[in-house]
């Protein structure tokens, strides 16, 4: 790399790096990853594939530069073709020619696509694979051990945000099964002491109204609760 390059790259890293901890939503962001990669290393291609691990897969999740009828369907087994050996390996696997690669099971569509030299990257947190990025080029070429180290801090930058992201999804589902037990506890509470009914009674009075009226058990709670409050007021 000469200097500007090294500048380039370096701005890039720095957007990526403001991209993640902002309130983006997490498709944009890889979406913005891919775009910037793809814009800095000059590549015809850039996508990144993410672990499905309930469905033992890879899903295409962003790219900057592909059929949307491709993306739409593609789907890849853990074990299958190059990404699940990048996985599987947790290393950089770098093919000069994809159409002479045995392992690259998609030449058809590298054909149609043009596309030619392959970097796949895994992405880490920590020690384990989420997904692989992958960078192609539309003429061959030798990816430098620089530029495989900054592919490889992008790869690793866009797990984080991905990390960070079902680490808020998670936290916000507890949040709201922590507020939904704790308004039906006291909606609970409120019906036992004005119906003179016992615990498991009230709870049913509540889960049959939530079915009743197709609406959760949660809204109901605060219904019981508002109208409780109300009646305090003199």
């Amino acid at each position: 790399m000469n200097n500007l390059d090294y500048e380039d790259y370096l701005k890039t890293l720095n957007k990526i790096s403001r991209a993640i901890v902002s309130d983006l939503y997490l498709e944009d962001v890889l979406k913005l990853i891919v775009t910037l990669t793809a814009n800095v290393m000059n590549a015809k291609v850039c996508n990144v594939w993410l672990v499905d691990e309930k469905k033992q897969e890879f899903n295409i999740k962003a790219t900057q530069s592909m059929h949307q009828e491709y993306l739409n369907k593609r789907t890849i087994k853990l074990n299958e073709g190059i990404v699940g050996l990048v996985a599987r390996e947790k290393k950089p696997k770098i093919i000069f020619d994809v159409l002479k690669e045995e392992q690259y099971k998609e030449k058809k569509l590298a054909r149609k696509e043009g596309l030619v030299s392959m970097a796949s990257i895994p992405m880490m947190v920590k020690d384990k694979v989420i997904g692989v990025l992958n960078v192609y080029t539309n003429r061959t070429y030798k990816f430098t051990k620089a530029e495989i180290s900054v592919l490889s801090t992008i790869a690793n930058q866009a797990a984080v945000a991905i990390e960070k992201t079902e680490l808020i999804i998670k936290t916000k589902i507890i949040q709201e099964e922590l507020d939904t037990r704790k308004k039906t506890e006291r909606a609970k509470g409120i019906l036992m002491e004005e119906r003179n009914i016992n615990e498991s009674e009230a709870f049913s009075l509540i889960r049959k109204s939530s079915m009743d009226k197709r609406i959760s058990m949660k809204e109901i709670a605060e219904a019981i609760i508002l109208s409780y409050e109300i009646r305090q007021i003199k």
